[in-house]
């Protein structure tokens, strides 16, 4: 797995490197094998994955011969502007708008 780094951004290569993992379920691999697993636990845990990988299958082949409407596209998140970011961009002023007059 290789995330690039881009004009010194470690940030940004971190948190791309992080949804890779979470994608690829590195952590739910690491969250599952820090404990003792029993084998009745196992075969419990297999089945529902085998469960829910079926059901899933099935549902996507019946979306695909048009039997049941396609999943509803998710919406992202509005993302508030951050202030801390970096500064504003050179063209920018703080001259306020036309028509707009402060009192003195």
């Amino acid at each position: 797995m290789q995330v690039f780094v881009r004009d010194n951004n470690v940030d940004q290569a971190l948190r791309v490197l992080k949804k890779k993992m979470q994608r690829e379920g590195v952590f739910r691999e690491l969250k599952r094998r820090s404990a003792y697993e029993k084998p009745s636990e196992r075969k419990a845990r297999e089945k529902g994955e085998a469960i829910r990988r079926m059901r899933k299958l099935a549902r996507k082949k019946l979306q695909r011969e048009g039997l049941l409407p396609p999943p509803k596209p998710k919406e992202k998140p509005v993302r508030r502007p951050d202030t801390f970011r970096s500064p504003a961009p050179a063209g920018a002023s703080a001259v306020p708008e036309a028509g707009k007059t402060q009192a003195s």
